[in-house]
């Protein structure tokens, strides 16, 4: 029985080829983490193949910009002030209205909790398509094309990571004329971005795994090749356990002042030596990571003790927005609560969310959405920004949410 297809891809596909053929430039707008990295590079290689294949005297090349925002500074996910660089710095010429011209914006891993940020770039004249995979909210983003298996209508597996959405998309672009090679290389960096996510190995995502991984230590990439050279496979109980060291690795990649990313450049390198600086460079600074990570999760754990609440929620002016996740993650597996955890700003604060299995923390926060500037994610595994005016108020919202929840638990 013929599978499904992912809603709107096929639209997706056609509206990139169109791109290409009209020289558009395109702007792949990505989040800043292993999953965003990855999609962005199938999603590039994946165009730069297509022109090439479809090359003629008169076909030439698509100009790719890549923007990679700074978590720290600017936040998950698309904004304003991204768009507004993004306009000055387009390089079609600025058009009546002071609106760009043939502009195809691609968001990866972020865009569809993004209304007023969409709409921005829209108002700009970008033409805006969205490729995301995470929980999608009441309304949706007034992009041109959403490719996003949670959206109303889709009836195809849900639990992509979005590199696996990108894997899909490059198999309808490129069709028949993928090579086998660059297959492979396309599932090795999904796989990876599917074990990152952590998204559950279940249907379309055990297969990715399972053929991303078979021959990944002979990986045509010096970016990924580079760790087996650099770790030694006998200090490792199994591949799979030598593969989330090179996921944690990679995990503590950061985007540069340039706005591309440390892991992008890593990943796309074809210089072994080259990559190899990168990767020992990476792996120095994952050791500190994760020192600073054990030190705030020590501090939290001070903090929360002897507390009773159905939650953890807990913030700092000092604590690194960073760090924040791998934190909660901590938190939750010890104390087997939703943990809220978040770095206060001048006005508004911004957080990471972790919860226990079948617990969503998503549609906790929806019952909170208007006392948020920002929320999404996935049920296990979320963000938010809030008002700092608001915290209090969020904070007794969600007590109240979850305290309703545990008395809705039945007894086993």
């Amino acid at each position: 029985m013929k599978q499904p297809a992912i809603k709107n891809l096929a639209k997706a596909a056609e509206r990139i080829k169109e791109a290409i053929k009209k020289n558009e430039e395109i702007i792949i707008y990505a989040d800043a983490d292993v999953d965003g990295v990855t999609s962005a590079i199938i999603l590039k290689e994946s165009i730069c193949n297509v022109a090439y294949s479809s090359s003629g005297k008169n076909q030439k090349i698509p100009q790719i910009r890549f923007y990679f925002p700074n978590r720290k500074v600017e936040g998950y996910g698309l904004n304003k002030t991204a768009v507004e660089f993004l306009k000055e710095t387009s390089i079609p010429a600025i058009g009546k209205k002071n609106k760009v011209k043939s502009v195809l914006l691609v968001t990866l891993d972020c865009g569809i909790t993004n209304f007023e940020e969409v709409k921005l770039a829209k108002s700009y004249g970008f033409s805006v398509m969205i490729v995301d995979h995470h929980q999608v909210l009441e309304k949706m983003p007034k992009a041109d094309i959403i490719v996003d298996p949670n959206q109303k209508g889709d009836k195809t597996f849900k639990s992509f990571a979005n590199a696996g959405l990108a894997f899909r998309l490059a198999e309808e672009l490129l069709g028949e004329s993928m090579s086998q090679g660059l297959r492979t290389s396309f599932l090795e960096l999904a796989a990876l971005a599917t074990i990152a996510d952590m998204m559950p190995e279940v249907e379309d995502n055990s297969d990715i795994i399972l053929q991303g991984l078979a021959g990944i230590q002979q990986s045509q990439r010096p970016g990924i090749k580079v760790f087996f050279d650099i770790f030694d496979p006998a200090d490792f109980l199994s591949k799979r356990d030598m593969i989330s060291k090179i996921i944690s690795v990679l995990n503590v990649a950061s985007a540069r002042e340039d706005h591309l990313h440390e892991c992008f450049v890593l990943l796309t390198t074809g210089d072994f030596e080259q990559a190899k600086m990168t990767g020992q460079s990476l792996l120095e600074k994952s050791v500190r990571h994760h020192e600073e990570i054990r030190g705030l999760e020590e501090e939290v754990k001070f903090i929360i003790a002897g507390k009773s609440l159905p939650i953890v929620f807990e913030g700092s002016k000092n604590w690194d927005i960073e760090l924040l996740g791998a934190v909660a993650s901590r938190i939750v597996r010890q104390e087997n609560k939703p943990a809220f955890i978040f770095k206060i700003g001048e006005e508004t604060s911004r957080g990471s969310v972790r919860a226990p299995k079948g617990m969503d923390v998503v549609k906790a926060m929806a019952n909170s959405s208007d006392l948020l500037e920002m929320f999404g994610g996935h049920p296990p595994a979320a963000g938010f920004t809030v008002k700092n005016e608001n915290l209090e108020k969020f904070k007794d919202r969600l007590i109240e949410y979850f305290s309703h929840q545990k008395s809705q638990l039945k007894p086993l």
